[in-house]
């Protein structure tokens, strides 16, 4: 393997980790859109993507094993081409059913990045803490674009452009990926770039039970608020706004543009301390904030949810890393489907929970309030996992470098 072969699957990688939330956050900022032009309630029209969330997360369990059994690099080729295919495809339907079946598209090509993606980045990467934050970079600011570009091309030419252009471009990477990968520039890896002993058999174990609670749990919070936010900025910023489609989905934008930079600072702490302490603490951090979010509007709620994002956005390269550590090269991206299951498929409860709380009651304070018990829950749960927890003075005490 090649360096120059690496670093190109490490920057498809992150293309890829782009376009996999950027198309998956289009919707909810369409359904502002929508609202008035099909006469149809929020939480109906939210609805309609609940087949995608299952699909983003169920798919990504064959789509690992595929990826570990057949190829990596073919199954990204795979992911690039039907994402794009099928948000070029949502973007011309012409009722909800039709739009149902584009989501689920999207969601069910969509389901391939994170499990196969995510592998193929470890595979290839020396410092994986550093490369983990980068990648993460890249589908923060997906995250962060995602309501963004949805209200700007609805805004400026309609809300079908607003899947038509994202799904062309994401197709069209695929189309380059496949050039890439039939002239020889990018190799298939084999093994991996950076050797570490094996991880025990009972370490193994308790990571994958002790994980596969804390993702059903973080994953809830992790699907519910970025459906969430541009509802919630345009009910909850008043003050800031005038309710507009744009604005609220600029106020999106600014939070996950902050959150991005938590990435690198995640990947280093990852790569240098201990990565148990710093995935606990990310999410303790959290409990308070949700619970202010509840009970705020305007600017402090925007606070409340730029640090509720840049703190889970944190802990994303050390679970990841840890996931990486204490599983076996040759099921790695099988896990990370199993991964992204539970934290996506399992947890669209997330979504539903969305839909209930706003039509249920006009506000959002209660899905605020069971997101900090889902984020407590996850602090605790992480208490369990492989390796020592040093005290909250000594949290940042480095390990030695790798």
């Amino acid at each position: 393997m090649n360096s120059r072969s690496a670093g190109l699957a490490l920057g498809f990688s992150s293309a890829g980790h782009f376009f996999a939330h950027l198309l998956m956050l289009l919707y909810p900022t369409v359904v502002l859109v929508l609202e008035r032009r099909w006469g149809m309630s929020y939480g109906d029209l939210l609805s309609l993507s609940l087949g995608g969330f299952v699909l983003f997360g169920l798919g990504a369990l064959p789509a690992g094993w595929l990826g570990d059994r057949w190829s990596a690099e073919g199954m990204m080729v795979l992911f690039f081409i039907g994402t794009g295919g099928a948000a070029i495809a949502a973007g011309l339907t012409d009722g909800p059913v039709a739009l149902a079946f584009g989501l689920a598209g999207i969601g069910l090509f969509g389901s391939i990045y994170h499990p196969v993606g995510t592998a193929w980045l470890v595979r290839n990467a020396r410092n994986r803490g550093r490369a983990l934050g980068v990648n993460g970079i890249a589908g923060s600011v997906g995250l962060a674009a995602g309501a963004f570009v949805a209200g700007a091309l609805a805004q400026a030419i309609g809300w079908r452009a607003a899947f038509i252009i994202p799904g062309a471009l994401c197709a069209v990477t695929g189309v380059i990926l496949l050039c890439c990968l039939r002239g020889g520039t990018i190799v298939a890896a084999t093994v991996d770039r950076r050797s570490e002993p094996e991880a025990s058999r009972n370490d193994v174990v308790r990571t994958f039970i002790v994980l596969s609670f804390t993702m059903l749990a973080d994953g809830t919070i992790a699907q519910a608020i970025p459906v969430a936010l541009p509802k919630a900025f345009a009910a909850g910023l008043t003050g800031l706004t005038d309710g507009g489609t744009l604005d609220a989905g600029g106020f999106v934008t600014l939070v996950f543009l902050v959150a991005a930079t938590a990435q690198l600072a995640g990947g280093w702490l990852a790569d240098r301390f201990a990565m148990k302490a710093v995935y606990v603490f990310a999410w303790a951090a959290q409990v308070p904030l949700f619970i202010l979010a509840a009970q705020a509007r305007n600017l402090p709620l925007l606070g409340a949810m730029i640090a509720v994002n840049y703190l889970g956005v944190l802990s994303v390269p050390a679970e990841n890393a840890l996931l990486a550590r204490y599983t076996p090269p040759r099921w790695r991206a099988t896990a990370f489907g199993a991964k992204f299951v539970l934290a996506l498929g399992v947890s669209t409860i997330g979504v539903k929970l969305v839909a209930v709380s706003y039509d249920g009651i006009g506000s959002f304070a209660p899905l605020w309030l069971t997101l900090a018990g889902c984020a407590g829950v996850v602090a605790v749960a992480g208490l369990f996992l492989p390796g020592r927890l040093r005290r909250a003075a000594a949290i940042l005490t480095p390990l030695p470098a790798e």
